[in-house]
């Protein structure tokens, strides 16, 4: 598993969401900044947060359940995504270049969820 979180390509790649949803998030109206901006950054803060926190349990059990969290805040992030499009928040690009990097990070967590299951 790594000698830190911080060695885990799911953490990095989850960590470069968190910058983009910034990014982004930054052209929302400001109306927005207690309601979608603030839910979407959380859910996106969520994902890195949940990969550290399990990877620190040492236990693959652990770990496993807290990447089902960081899943779970990842769909979350991209439902909002979604709905941040259809908002005219985001334009179709952005929305999908976020979706792809998302999907992405859906990808690595479940390979991650795989090899420790069969670690284990």
């Amino acid at each position: 598993m790594g000698d830190s979180y911080r060695d885990l390509i799911a953490w990095r790649k989850a960590m470069q969401l968190v910058s983009e949803v910034y990014s982004v998030t930054q052209a929302f109206p400001r109306e927005e900044l207690y309601g979608l901006t603030s839910q979407l950054r959380r859910a996106a803060v969520s994902v890195p947060s949940n990969i550290a926190e399990g990877q620190a349990r040492f236990s693959p059990r652990e770990f496993c359940r807290f990447l089902s969290h960081a899943r779970g805040s990842l769909v979350e992030v991209e439902t909002q995504i979604l709905i941040s499009q259809d908002l005219g928040y985001l334009s179709i690009s952005k929305a999908n270049a976020l979706l792809k990097d998302s999907a992405e990070l859906g990808r690595i967590l479940n390979g991650l969820v795989a090899s420790i299951r069969n670690a284990a």
